[in-house]
């Protein structure tokens, strides 16, 4: 779902803010193209379904609905699939999300960021702190142990005492689940543009590292597993969408911009591809009502492609790369051989970052913390 309310001075998603939106219209596209897409790729079941934005929260509940019903039409729905909504404080008062939940949604991820007003301000957030607790406290009670929330850190002008403050009344507040965000200048935004400007400071990098220190510390005192790098996790409340994407699983991406990976059996073949629909919503639309999907570009991934990226995703994860996983990607070559050896990955462990044991190939808790530095090397060792 492509559209804002309004666009926060961070983000540079593929968003779009229109005076009106022919919901209609774009419900028909997003059935059309799940069912298209669904066909061509022939899987029988469906193990989750995430709404992501954009704003999905100001689509009707109606449009949910109508897209689940199309995908279990198309392919094997269970009762136990997830079914996350991404939502926004400002358009989640407890009627509409029940009839989120009544139209087959259950698990909300709440786009809170932070609990201080002036924070939220910066970030050119519609909602204040009071809006996203009301919010949390309504999503807990329809979506008990199933509510997500995120928040940003290294926001210019925070200190690791606002931030440690931040976290302690998010802790108050959360259910068993939040998403943690380094705030990342993208260029063409607003917030970039302050910073580079000089009008606003950011953190020194020393800070930021202590920042996420401090929050891993604090959230795994609080009962937390930190299982992705940006995500926690206590009671088993676990985002199976997410790890989907980490265990480098197939997965459909229906509406404007949004990414898939999978093998289009349909067409007869057996390669995984990379598919990306088209960016801009009316360009979309006029794509799936001619030819019933609006793929803009489909690229067969390599072997070396996918384990590329099977090691850039996987290791993201505390679980890591699993033999298994790995085996299905690489019958020929084990995780063993690969990385085993004398070389980058060997150096690597003996300095304390990497593990690679009877699991599989996986970051230490410190190793985790500095994953980009690490997978350079790795990466040039898989090339070889």
């Amino acid at each position: 779902w492509p559209y804002c309310r309004k666009r926060c001075s961070y983000c540079n998603f593929n968003t779009y803010v229109v005076p009106a939106v022919d919901e209609a219209a774009v419900r028909a596209c997003l059935v059309r193209e799940a069912h298209t897409l669904l066909h061509l790729s022939q899987v029988h079941s469906i193990t989750s379904v995430f709404f992501g934005g954009g704003t999905p929260s100001l689509a009707s509940p109606h449009t949910i609905a109508a897209v689940l019903e199309a995908v279990a039409g198309a392919a094997h729905l269970p009762a136990s699939a997830e079914v996350t909504l991404e939502a926004n404080p400002s358009s989640t008062d407890t009627s509409r999300l029940s009839s989120f939940r009544a139209a087959g949604v259950n698990r909300l991820s709440i786009g809170v960021q932070s609990l201080d007003d002036a924070e939220l301000q910066l970030l050119g957030r519609e909602h204040t702190a009071l809006e996203a607790r009301k919010a949390v406290e309504a999503a807990r009670g329809l979506f008990p142990g199933r509510t997500s929330i995120d928040l940003m850190f290294g926001l210019p002008g925070q200190s690791r005492d606002t931030w440690a403050q931040g976290l302690e009344a998010a802790l108050g507040l959360c259910d068993d689940h939040i998403s943690l965000y380094q705030l990342t200048l993208e260029r063409g935004t607003a917030l970039a543009a302050q910073v580079r400007g000089g009008t606003l400071p950011l953190p020194p990098q020393e800070l930021l590292a202590d920042m996420y220190q401090t929050a891993r510390n604090v959230l795994a005192a609080a009962g937390f597993r930190h299982y992705e790098v940006s995500n926690f996790a206590r009671k088993g409340a676990l985002s199976n969408h997410n790890l989907s994407y980490w265990r480098a699983d197939q997965y459909i991406g229906v509406g404007p911009g949004a990414h898939g990976r999978f093998v289009p059996r349909g067409e007869g073949s057996c390669s995984r591809e990379a598919r990306v629909q088209t960016l801009e919503p009316v360009a979309w639309m006029r794509e799936v009502q001619s030819q019933g999907h609006g793929t803009r570009s489909r690229v067969v991934l390599s072997p070396l492609e996918q384990l590329e990226e099977l090691l850039t995703l996987g290791l993201r994860t505390d679980e890591g790369v699993t033999h298994e996983c790995w085996g299905h990607f690489s019958p020929q070559l084990s995780l063993q051989a690969m990385f085993g050896v004398p070389g980058e990955a060997r150096a690597l462990q003996e300095q304390g970052w990497l593990l690679l044991d009877g699991s599989g190939l996986r970051c230490t808790w410190a190793g985790l913390a500095v994953l980009d530095s690490l997978l350079p090397d790795l990466l040039c060792q898989l090339q070889r």
